[in-house]
């Protein structure tokens, strides 16, 4: 069993699903008392949540890289940032290390061909939302995405810095994005992307009226089918 190394923390809440999926997958796919081996650098989200506000995605890019070497150093043989909107920086944390970096949006993309999405609501932060490095990533692999209106986008930007990276869940927020979802239905999309691993706290796409992709999960699942390759 290869080792998988953790940029975690960013936020907590969604790490602790990271940790918790990998080791699940594992048990689940050899049995018996199997878990994971994993190395996990965890960054104190702070500091970087107030970077990203100002929009200092290279003070960000030396912070993970020199995560990423850390957890290299440590033994791992793969890395994955856990957070979508972190991945702005995959270029600066996969020239760091030697091992391979294992893209959130690749997994993703495969994992919407396989329920055969062909337009996505991406669900997620404003930055991950707003700037292009994410929809350009999918649309390589043949997926278009859609996201809700400017007024949505802050509103979902809110709950997701707000309320789910802390912990909170409530039922008017639920409810807010499922309406953004409904909007996004209209719209044209046959499937929806939990773009930022914290809305699956909030949702569950079992309960979705179109094919949802978890971040967290595909992601979770490339790292496993890695590790056990």
């Amino acid at each position: 069993m290869k080792t998988i190394g953790l940029i975690g923390g960013m936020s907590a809440e969604s790490t602790t699903v990271y940790y918790q999926l990998i080791n699940r997958l594992v048990r689940e796919r050899l049995g018996g008392l199997h878990s994971a081996q994993i190395a996990l650098w965890s960054l104190d989200f702070a500091p970087i949540a107030a970077l990203q506000a100002k929009d200092d995605w290279e003070a960000t890019g030396r912070i993970l890289a020199d995560a990423a070497r850390r957890l290299e150093g440590a033994g791992a043989e793969a890395i994955l940032i856990c957070a979508n909107t972190m991945h702005l920086n995959y270029a600066e944390v996969a020239g760091a290390v030697a091992a391979p970096v294992i893209h959130i949006a690749d997994a993703t993309a495969e994992a919407l061909k396989a329920k055969g999405v062909g337009k996505a609501l991406l669900l997620a932060t404003r930055f991950t939302m707003e700037k292009p490095f994410y929809a350009e990533r999918l649309a390589a692999q043949g997926i278009e995405t859609l996201t809700p209106d400017k007024a949505d986008r802050e509103a979902l930007h809110a709950i997701i810095y707000d309320e789910l990276v802390v912990g909170v869940i409530t039922d008017a927020s639920k409810a807010a994005v499922l309406a953004m979802i409904d909007k996004g239905r209209a719209a044209g999309c046959d499937g929806i992307v939990f773009g930022c691993t914290e809305i699956g706290l909030l949702l569950d796409p079992a309960d979705m009226p179109l094919p949802t992709v978890d971040t967290a999960v595909a992601h979770c699942e490339g790292a496993v089918a890695f590790a056990l390759s």
